[in-house]
């Protein structure tokens, strides 16, 4: 009866890491498509007094971004959107900021929308966004200081790389993370994630060199990035201000703030040199 039992408790053993193995494996390779999940229909965004950008990179590749020219010397907001949304999903975004009186250039990330059929990875997003600000600069001459670096969701990571590139005068934050492995830790604590995220947009590590004033906004009640994230890489960002939106949600911060958030962007974003209490 012993040994009957020992076998029982073995070949539970044995399914349980076999089964851990599997789920582990099919994270690590299926985590791209659970990260970058919207590759969208690649409808042609249409903003009257806007203009769809297409930029030509190394090898070829099209990266496809919606730009309005900023009106004399305001600010111009390049903009990077979440995993959810494709280029003609910005149109209210930049319609948005432009009411405001900014210029935006609203970049799209490879294996979305009109570059839906590129393989979309850190490293390429990287390169892509790159290329789109160094054409906002070299080409239609907006200046590093007129510059402000705008992510949200996955886009935080995207401007905060580029922050640490030295692009841009100034970073404005929405719904932020500290790196996908905290995020993967959130949905999946129980896997060794540190070992098995590819793409880390490690926004965390990079934020204590950072010197451009940031403004990092986080709704109270997000559901998909805890707020504690975005709290902690505003701690971690030496020049931040913590704005947090009470009863604020992942996808409702502008209907949430409403105009005194919309005002508090526009100050931020026009060179407001006050600095965040932490």
């Amino acid at each position: 009866m012993l040994i009957v039992r020992q076998k029982r408790i073995v070949q539970i053993l044995v399914v349980s890491i076999a089964a851990y193995v599997l789920l582990a494996f099919g994270a690590y390779a299926l985590q791209r498509r659970l990260l970058y999940p919207r590759r969208g229909s690649g409808a042609v965004p249409e903003l009257s007094g806007a203009t769809l950008e297409t930029f030509t990179g190394t090898g070829g590749n099209k990266v496809h971004a919606l730009y309005a020219k900023a009106p004399d010397d305001a600010p111009t907001l390049v903009h990077f959107h979440g995993n959810g949304e494709e280029l003609a999903d910005m149109v209210e975004f930049v319609a948005l900021f432009r009411r405001r009186g900014f210029g935006v250039l609203a970049v799209e990330y490879p294996g979305y929308g009109l570059s839906r059929a590129i393989d979309p990875t850190e490293s390429a997003i990287y390169r892509d966004a790159e290329l789109a600000l160094k054409d906002l600069h070299g080409n239609k001459g907006v200046p590093r200081e007129r510059i402000v670096l705008s992510g949200q969701s996955l886009g935080t990571g995207v401007a905060v790389e580029m922050a640490s590139r030295g692009h841009g005068a100034r970073l404005l934050l929405l719904s932020p993370y500290t790196s996908i492995i905290d995020m993967a830790n959130r949905y999946l604590p129980f896997l060794p994630n540190r070992w098995l995220v590819r793409d880390l947009f490690d926004s965390a590590r990079k934020a204590p060199a950072i010197q451009t004033p940031a403004l990092v906004i986080h709704g109270t009640n997000d559901e998909v990035i805890p707020f504690a994230l975005g709290r902690t890489l505003a701690g971690l960002l030496p020049n931040a201000r913590f704005l947090p939106i009470e009863q604020g949600r992942h996808g409702d911060l502008f209907m949430r703030g409403g105009t005194p958030l919309l005002d508090d962007i526009s100050t931020f974003c026009h060179g407001d040199a006050r600095q965040a209490s932490r």
